[in-house]
């Protein structure tokens, strides 16, 4: 004998299922539109901060890649507070920038301090926005070497060394620099730094002569580098937010979505702090060309090493 249905019961389970299929939706959008998910209907804008020393390109990079491909970012806006770097990774941080500006609007926001390989990154952004008080500038290319040979003969410690060619070990702290290692040195110096200002010309879109012209180190305040063309508009973080919105032709609200650091970077920030007085001396024997400003201590928001103490990078 069949069993009897019971048509009641079937539609009471059917109705309980699908009331569980609607709840975990609306709870799971509930949570993509929390604060924390960044989903929200407003229009996007992307936020690199670029702080301190530049010595690695590779998060900056891939964040700028990152920004340029996905469709939800409107614009880009570099937040920079640095005196600058490494020249190799300067150079690869501005090209990717060059290569993003024609896909997205890309606006520079310069902290407290812009300078040197900070400032290079910036001239390649459509916009460059400044505090008046900004130091920025620094258009140059320096070596730092350290001068042991004296303290090591009243030690009585000798180097021995062996090379395949004159210049191998130029820069060397236990012999005197000759004349012929500072002249190949300089035409060095000399070949970065006229791509320093053939990058700021490009970027700016200004005659190289220009460039030039104050390219011998000096920094500027933002106010004098607006009056010569390396700074767009004076202003703060907001209003390097509302240019983007009116270059991006975004109307109403937006959503400032801020590049991720990722653990390994939060790590590097930590043993940073432990090892600083012990990196600037060991720094300070490399030798290492560089788009650096060497400005006083305690400039920016990152102490001496910030203001250009004995460093290895762009600053």
């Amino acid at each position: 004998m069949a069993k009897k249905r019971h048509p009641i019961l079937t539609v009471f389970v059917i109705l309980g299922v699908v009331a569980l299929i609607l709840g975990g939706t609306m709870i799971l959008f509930l949570k993509l539109l929390g604060p924390s998910s960044g989903l929200i209907f407003n229009e996007k804008i992307g936020v690199i901060p670029i702080d301190g020393t530049i010595s690695s390109s590779q998060t900056v990079t891939s964040q700028l890649v990152k920004f340029k491909k996905e469709k939800g970012i409107k614009a880009i806006i570099l937040r920079i507070n640095s005196p600058g770097g490494a020249v190799g990774p300067t150079q690869e941080i501005y090209r990717e920038v060059m290569k993003t500006v024609p896909v997205k609007k890309v606006i520079a926001s310069m902290g407290t301090v812009a300078a040197s390989g900070g400032y290079y990154i910036a001239a390649a952004a459509d916009r460059i926005v400044a505090a008046p008080g900004t130091i920025t500038g620094s258009i140059g290319v320096i070596m730092q070497f350290i001068q042991l040979e004296g303290l090591l003969d009243k030690i009585g410690v000798q180097f021995e060394i062996l090379k395949s060619g004159e210049f191998k070990d130029v820069g060397s702290p236990d012999r005197k620099m000759t004349e012929r290692d500072r002249e190949m040195l300089n035409v060095l110096i000399q070949d970065i730094q006229e791509q320093f200002v053939n990058g700021v010309a490009k970027g700016r879109n200004m005659p190289v002569e220009k460039v030039r012209k104050i390219a011998d180190g000096r920094v500027f305040s933002g106010a004098r580098a607006k009056d010569l063309g390396l700074v767009d508009v004076l202003g703060n973080f907001q209003d390097a937010v509302e240019l983007a919105k009116e270059m991006a032709g975004i109307k109403g609200d937006v959503t400032l979505v801020y590049a991720k650091k990722s653990r390994l970077q939060l790590l590097d920030l930590l043993l940073e702090t432990a090892a600083r007085s012990v990196n600037k001396f060991l720094q300070g024997m490399k030798t290492q060309i560089e788009y650096r400003w060497s400005g006083p201590p305690g400039v920016g928001p990152y102490g001496p090493e910030a203001g250009g103490l004995a460093g290895q990078s762009i600053r």
